[in-house]
């Protein structure tokens, strides 16, 4: 009686658990949702140019021609933040479909292989954990160029550690399962089974890991384009927007890097959120 008591109780936390959680689930998936729309129409909806410069214009504040006001080349911010959502989300959601896919199929090879194979692969992690993700990208923008491409490519090789490791956890236990036991015995070839068994069961918490990925890469994209050596000026983004509002802020003229670093960090708080529920969902369905 005592058990089913027990039982019960802890059933019941975990409804008032997922209730609880579900405000908070709708609220990050809609704004996650519509950051994602804006990226997409964003050029089309801007009201200016976002290139097109004003020097008569420069520096102005909030008014009704320009909503978030200009900055110090007369540039439109409102136009430069909206179409400047296209390359601030690309790229992250580049890094973090480049580390999903490599990190999962290392955890999944590992997991199916085990021992010795598991173990080196384990050790190999530990030494990327290791390596800052910053460093790795700004080496990989002074030995190919600056630009869009190689701190992307960099930040995705850096970011397939944490997918892997959390991915290899849950591929071990489903490696255990009776069904594929039951496939081997059955004569299906060990691809077979990794690629149309294992991968999908462990899709849920790739999912929920590459969310809550995808803030962190975007602010340490933003932070390579803030220094100089991602996407260069004049191209509208989030990082850049930031790194031309520096000059500015001495003369009073907050908003060009305000808005960009609200909608930054808006961003980040916003798929960490989302992030967070989706890896305790897929958590609470294992």
């Amino acid at each position: 009686m005592t058990a089913i008591t027990w039982s019960g109780a802890v059933q019941a936390s975990r409804r008032r658990f997922a209730t609880m959680g579900q405000p908070a689930l709708i609220a990050s998936s809609s704004i996650a949702a519509l950051l994602i729309v804006l990226a997409v129409v964003g050029p089309w909806i801007a009201p200016y140019d976002p290139d097109a410069t004003d020097v008569l214009a420069a520096r102005e504040g909030m008014s009704p021609q320009h909503l978030l006001g200009t900055d110090s080349l007369g540039r439109d911010i409102l136009s430069r933040a909206l179409t400047g959502a296209r390359l601030s989300l690309t790229a992250p959601a580049l890094i973090v479909a480049i580390s999903a896919v490599l990190g999962t199929a290392l955890a999944i090879f590992s997991a199916w292989h085990g021992g010795a194979v598991d173990r080196m692969i384990n050790r190999l992690l530990n030494v990327m954990f290791s390596v800052p993700g910053i460093l790795v990208a700004v080496l990989a923008s002074a030995v190919f160029g600056a630009g869009f491409w190689a701190p992307v490519l960099a930040l995705g090789v850096v970011y397939t550690p944490y997918v892997a490791r959390v991915v290899r956890s849950v591929a071990l236990r489903e490696r255990q399962r009776a069904y594929v036991e039951s496939l081997q015995l059955a004569g299906v070839s060990s691809l077979q089974i990794c690629v149309r068994h294992l991968a999908p069961n462990v899709m849920p918490i790739v999912v929920a890991q590459a969310t809550y990925g995808f803030g962190s890469a975007l602010a340490d994209f933003a932070a390579i384009s803030f220094i100089g050596l991602g996407v260069q000026p004049p191209a509208s983004e989030w990082g850049v927007m930031v790194s031309d509002g520096r000059s500015e802020l001495l003369d009073g003229a907050i908003l060009q890097s305000l808005v960009a670093g609200t909608l930054i960090v808006a961003t980040v708080i916003v798929f960490n959120v989302l992030g967070a529920q989706l890896s305790s969902r897929s958590g609470g369905r294992r």
